[in-house]
Formats: structure tokens, sequence, C-alpha cells
């Protein structure tokens, strides 16, 4: 079976963005699954020819099941790709979790992680030649209650389910190793039951890619691209005001930053967080920076004692503060949060929030403001694809559904890499023999799960 017969389910399809991946690399879309709707409709409109279910999965799996054996043809499913919500496993959502469950306010088992039960069913009954799975890196650490209501680590029960004849496993790819402009690491997990899959594993323990670039560039890779070389050439912005704030260029605009919190911005140095600025009236630099730790129960902690006033003159410092009992009093917040990113690295991970200086490493690097949509497009490789921001019911796609589709996906380019391997490796046209090649290749992590055959 060659590439023109190769077909696809994509779960948890929010917008679609690593499905461009799929679609480039020769994979028909059958059908999608999207519990919210404003995300998949601007699937739809992207991939018309998919058959679209906006449902629930837990409610949605027989018509998924149903309208994929209506659609896969005689060879049946190649590829069942699935990004379940990770929010119960990110180190974002870890510590309020974990503060939450001590406080009696939680379940121990966070219900949002157990979305990997209705993805093992359509697996079980579709019996895809791969199943492939992109989530962030705590999914291999995660436990949930499987279907008899027993703890189980997921990678284990994914495993499981998926039962004799798979082999796979999940590996922490960063995506700055394949020409991202951004640092992003997800837990990859693929078990296949293709014979020439399955060979590649037993010889290699792993089916990620060459790194194509690295940091300071190792022999016989690229450099990792920066944020220099992802938008220096486009137009500046300011978030002062209106006028400065927009540009001709679509999607280029950024939101205001009121007086206050522009004071803080502009007079943050790069690759500084504004908790860290020096005092402007007097000049004096020695007050001290902002620190973070981790408490007796290991959650992060943003310290209460950094100085809001200079040491020496007692002026007000530009740092990040409000107005409370009529005395201006250090925000809340951590080393991370009012920073520039750095030019000459990739960014840091974009998430929902990419547009809020008070995000982690969200500052431009010299200009005051966040990052625009149009220079995101860019830091997440989305620019390399043929991708519109429309929805398949004419309605225009608010700013806020555009940062949650970015925010939730993978960038499409580093997914390109994987995505094009495991077919190269299908189709018997990888680079190089599998009894050959230990030695050359330069994975990106350990594999946590060995194989189930």
């Amino acid at each position: 079976m060659t590439t023109a017969d190769a077909t696809a389910i994509s779960l948890f399809s929010s917008g679609g963005i690593g499905d461009l991946a799929l679609r480039r690399a020769g994979f028909n879309i059958l059908v999608s699954n999207e519990i919210r709707a404003d995300r998949h409709a601007v699937f739809s409109f992207n991939f018309p020819d998919a058959h679209s279910i906006t449902a629930d999965i837990w409610d949605a799996v027989d018509e998924v099941e149903r309208h994929t054996r209506r659609r896969m043809g005689p060879h049946g499913l190649t590829l069942l790709y699935a990004t379940p919500p990770c929010q119960g496993m990110s180190k974002n959502g870890r510590g309020k979790l974990l503060s939450a469950i001590r406080a009696g306010r939680k379940p121990k088992f966070d219900e949002r992680n157990r979305l990997i039960v209705p993805t093992m069913e359509l697996a079980r009954r579709l019996r895809p030649e791969i199943v492939l799975l992109e989530n962030v890196p705590e999914m291999k650490d995660t436990v949930i209650l499987d279907e008899d209501g027993e703890p189980r680590g997921i990678l284990d029960f994914v495993s499981e389910a998926l039962g004799p004849g798979y082999m796979g496993g999940g590996e922490v790819v960063e995506f700055a190793n394949y020409g991202v402009p951004q640092r992003r690491q997800r837990l990859i997990t693929v078990f296949s039951r293709n014979d020439r899959l399955k060979d590649w594993w037993s010889a290699q323990r792993s089916f990620m890619p060459r790194k194509t670039h690295t940091e300071g560039a190792l022999p016989g890779t690229h450099p990792w691209v920066t944020v220099r070389d992802a938008i220096a050439d486009v137009p500046p912005l300011d978030a002062r005001c209106a006028e400065s704030a927009v540009s001709d260029v679509p999607f280029h605009r950024v939101p205001l930053l009121d007086e206050m919190k522009y004071w803080w911005v502009s007079n943050t140095p790069p690759e500084r967080s504004a908790f860290d600025n020096q005092c402007v009236e007097c000049g004096f630099t020695g007050n001290p920076t902002h620190l973070a730790r981790r408490d007796r129960n290991g959650i992060n902690r943003a310290s209460r004692s950094t100085p809001l006033h200079c040491e020496r003159c007692g002026g007000l410092l530009p740092r990040p503060s409000v107005e409370r009992d009529g005395q201006r009093q250090l925000m809340r917040g951590y080393t991370s949060a009012y920073k520039r990113m750095a030019y000459d690295k990739p960014a840091s991970t974009l998430t929902r929030n990419l547009s809020y200086a008070c995000s982690d490493n969200k500052l431009h690097p010299d200009q005051n403001r966040c990052l625009s949509l149009h220079e995101a497009f860019r830091v997440h490789s989305l620019d390399r694809y043929d991708y519109e921001w429309g929805r398949a019911d004419g309605r225009t796609v608010r700013d806020g559904t555009i940062r949650d589709i970015i925010g939730e996906s993978i960038p499409p380019a580093g997914f390109q890499a994987i995505v094009d391997h495991l077919r190269d490796i299908r189709e018997g046209t990888a680079f190089g023999d599998q009894s050959s090649m230990g030695g050359l290749w330069a994975f990106v992590g350990e594999p946590s799960v060995a194989s189930n055959a």
C-alpha cells in the first residue's frame, strides 16, 4: 500500500494545525472529532473533505466508527491521530491541581486524562496500522482510572488496550530540533502493527527521525532557528496607542497596554523580567531581583519580599504592582512573567495566553508589546502551510479562538518531520537499513514504553 491509499482519522482535532502535516504527507483525513464548535468550524473550513463530528468523544465513538468504516475502503484505516487535552497533565496545570487535591477540592484522578479511554476503544474497533498520540511530556507519568476503575499508567493502558501485534512507545521530542523557532517539548507516542514499522522499532527502539537542528549546530545539523530568524523583518509595533499597535499586514496587531503596564514593559531590558527592573529616578541598579522557589510541597512559589521601592531613593520601581488599600503592592508573579523573549534563541512555548504581557516569556525581544498573531504564525511554523482563518459556517474567527488553536496545537513543521519519517518507513523508503543504523541516529528522547508484542 502506498501513500495514495493512506487514510487517517483525527480525534481532538481543534483547528487542524497538526493535521496539516498529515495532509502534506499524503494522508486522506476521513473523519474528525472535536467537542468545541468554534475550533472545529475552523478545521472544517480547511479540511472540507473530512466528515466532521462535533461532539464529546465519549458520545461519538459509534458515530466515528461508522463514518470511518463507510469511507476507509478495502485497505482499512492507516492512521489514528489523537491529541487528548492536556490540562490535567501539563506543568502549568499540575501545581494548581496539586493544591486543589490537598485542599479536598479535586478528585485524585483527573477525569480529563481519561479521554484516552474512548480513544483506545476506537483503536480497538478500527485496528489502524498506526496509532499516533501527541501530548505533554507529563503524559508518560500520568495515572488514570481504566474502564474497571483501576489506576493505571496511561502509556501502559495504551499498550495493553492495543493488544498483541502492536509495537512502539512514547518519546519526548523537542520541536526546536526540527527547525521550529520555538522550544516546545511534546510526548509523541507511536504504536504500529505494520511489519516494516515493527521491524524498524525492533532495530532502533525509536520512531523519531534524526534531529535536523541542534543548539550550537552539532555536526551534521543546522543551528536552532531563532526568534530573530522568524520575525526580524516584520514591521515594528508599539502597544502604547491604537495608531502604533496595528499595521497593514494581516493579523499583525497587538493589544494595547495601559499606562502603568507600558511603564513596566518599556523599562524592561532584553531577556529580563519587569519584576527585575531597576530605579528610573536615581539610576540605582542594585535593588534585589525577583526570585522563585519550590515550597515544601513541591509547588513553585514566587517571592513575596521582592522590593517595589528603590533601596537608595525610595522611588517606585517600574515593577508589576497593584493598588490595595491606598498602597502599591508587588503583583504576584513568577520570574518568567512580564519577561522579554531572547532574539537569538527559539521562542518559549506559545500558549493560549500568547497575547498577554503577564504570561511566561511573551514580551517582544526589544519592542514594547507582545507578539502579534502574524508573528505567532511564523514562530509556530504555520506560515509554511496553506491554512486560512475561516469558519465552515461563514462566521468570523475571533482572535481568542486563534490563540486557543495555536496554544493547543503542535508546530506543524516539526510534526511534519515525524509524519514523513513514519510514512517513509511504512513505504520502505526511509534512509538506511534498520539493522545498521543504530549508531547514526541522534534520538530526541528515550522511549517510555518498549512494546507489547
